[in-house]
């Protein structure tokens, strides 16, 4: 396969948060490239394998898989060394030391505009505006360096407190030196991951904030929006507490994401499946995806009206070792496909890729159909 001439850019994004990679694309796309996308590296190499016209990597450091993004920049710089690298990650950061030469590291959040600037610094100017037109003049762009500034600051106040908190505890529990050392390494693992987690999660409301106000067509809907779904993450990250961020069922998931909509009769939406035990990351993007049918299906669906019924059902074929999930409505108004393509509308339609699987979404007169057909080691936790 040769380049073709004068043609646009192509990035591959490499993340495996299914928000963050789409708030990832919108940044490629506004400074006028075209993205590819990838959830881990395994998938990422084989994109690269099959294709000669990616101009430049940009990749989440923290990934699942047999290697992470730094180690995935490491043999993309070895094997292709004319593509330009970008790395991201919520860590403190990374030494010129540990990633290839002439790459660039960013720590999350990451500003939309300083990205643009460092991606068409690299590999150009694109095809496209630098930043898209604002869908309503009732929305503003406002910098949020301010912003930033002021998380920054709050986090590194929450790590100095606890670091005093635990020296004091220590203190008075009159734990010796040894034990003391022991511990003092056990707790800076502790506030690494939790720095890590923080910047994660500051990243993606960030994303959800933005996108939601990319396609708001006013403050009050796209204010609506991000409540929504910080709500929605909100719960996910409450039912994974409750099981120490390890694991939670596919019936507690589902039942968590759709009970505030269920209204005063809860026959109104039935769940029927097998209990699964899925790990972190499907719970939350299926929690977020679940939210969005929820939203959906009680503004324009079937529980916009009374008497009508949504039906979730799963099963899984133990033959071939999927998931197969489908979202069923029925007694509701009569069904038309949307004219344009939202955020919400984009994650729920991500969703098969951030699972390896696919997602099949019909517009069918009688009721909208959602179906998810996923491996099942893709969203169940390892034995």
């Amino acid at each position: 396969m040769s380049e073709t001439p004068n043609a646009v850019p192509v990035v591959l994004v490499v993340e495996d948060d299914l928000v963050l990679r789409m708030r990832a694309v919108d940044v490629v796309e506004d400074a006028g490239f075209t993205p590819v996308e990838a959830v881990n590296a395994d998938e990422a190499m084989a994109i690269l394998e099959s294709r000669r016209d990616i101009s430049l990597l940009f990749t989440d450091i923290h990934m699942p898989g047999t290697m992470d993004g730094l180690k995935l920049a490491h043999a993309v710089h070895g094997r292709w060394p004319h593509i330009k690298i970008i790395l991201v990650s919520g860590q403190a950061a990374v030494t010129d030391a540990d990633k290839p030469s002439d790459s660039r590291f960013f720590g999350k959040p990451v500003t939309m505009q300083k990205m643009i600037t460092e991606l068409q610094d690299m590999i150009g100017a694109g095809s496209l505006k630098v930043i898209p037109e604002a869908p309503t003049p009732a929305i503003a762009n406002h910098d949020d360096n301010g912003a930033l500034e002021a998380e920054n600051e709050s986090l590194r106040l929450l790590l100095e407190q606890a670091d005093i908190s635990a020296q004091a505890l220590l203190e008075k529990a009159g734990i010796d030196a040894k034990e003391r050392e022991a511990a003092n390494k056990l707790q800076e693992l502790i506030l690494g991951e939790l720095h890590h987690r923080i910047k994660n999660t500051l990243a993606t409301v960030s994303a959800i904030a933005a996108q939601s106000l990319r396609t708001a067509t006013s403050i009050q809907h796209g204010q609506q929006a991000i409540e929504s779904r910080l709500v929605a993450l909100g719960r996910a990250h409450d039912l994974l507490m409750q099981m120490s961020w390890e694991n939670a069922s596919l019936h507690e998931t589902v039942r968590s994401a759709t009970k505030p909509f269920d209204g005063q009769k809860s026959e109104s939406l039935q769940l029927h499946g097998p209990e699964i035990r899925m790990n972190s990351a499907a719970v939350i993007a299926l929690a977020m995806t679940f939210n969005e049918l929820c939203t959906n299906t009680t503004k324009f669906g079937a529980l916009s009206v009374p008497g009508g019924r949504v039906n979730i059902t799963w099963t899984v074929d133990t033959s071939l070792e999927r998931l197969r999930l489908v979202w069923s409505e029925e007694g509701g108004p009569v069904v038309k496909a949307p004219t344009r393509r939202s955020f919400g509308s984009r994650l729920i339609g991500s969703l098969g890729q951030q699972l390896s699987g696919a997602v099949e979404l019909a517009y069918e007169a009688r009721g909208f159909q959602y179906k998810l057909d996923v491996p099942l080691s893709s969203v169940a936790c390892p034995a």
